[in-house]
């Protein structure tokens, strides 16, 4: 069933305000009213005061839910436009506007889905597989993805170590060469 609230010569451009009713429109109401309250746009207020007098309407005058309303639509029509005059230099006036605009909800009451359950053959697959336990045999016959790098590792790990041979001279030489430069350095000084 739907219901409706109007809310006439609400001071808000309706440019403004379709904005913001357009970003509801489809949401149950206690959704639409938190994300109304949430929103940095001042349309929103009396977007949201016009969404609770729709959700009151059809709670208290049709004893529906108010956990099953859905906001069905939200017009935002325009409303007389109140024409202002500010003086300027030179002795002229410029015109300025205030739009109103007129906004109306529709909600309707759509129980909500009952919960969705998991296929069928998905559940009867699960209850074989508790009622039959695996042999033993079957589980142990696969490999592990895991046991490879280890065996590799220790196949590296038992080949033997191989040393560079290093001869006894060029190693003896090489520490000499060092300090020899060091020491013609501190005589250039």
């Amino acid at each position: 069933m739907e219901v409706i609230a109007k809310a006439k010569y609400v001071r808000r451009t309706p440019r403004k305000a379709r904005l913001v009713a357009d970003a509801v429109v489809g949401m149950r109401v206690s959704e639409a009213l938190a994300q109304l309250e949430f929103s940095p746009r001042h349309a929103a207020h009396d977007v949201a005061k016009v969404i609770k007098s729709a959700a009151a309407n059809a709670e208290h005058n049709y004893n529906l839910a108010r956990e099953d309303l859905v906001v069905k639509q939200l017009l935002v029509d325009e409303g007389p436009t109140m024409k202002r005059f500010r003086p300027v230099s030179r002795g002229m006036a410029h015109q300025y506007f205030h739009r109103t605009s007129h906004i109306t909800a529709v909600v309707e009451d759509q129980p909500a889905p009952p919960p969705t359950r998991r296929p069928e053959r998905r559940r009867r697959r699960a209850a074989e597989e508790a009622e039959e336990p695996k042999p033993a045999a079957t589980v142990e016959a696969k490999p592990k993805r895991a046991a490879k790098p280890k065996e590799k590792a220790e196949e590296i790990a038992e080949q033997p170590v191989v040393e560079a041979a290093v001869d006894e001279e060029t190693a003896s030489e090489a520490p000499a060469e060092e300090q020899g430069q060091e020491g013609s350095e501190g005589e250039e000084s």
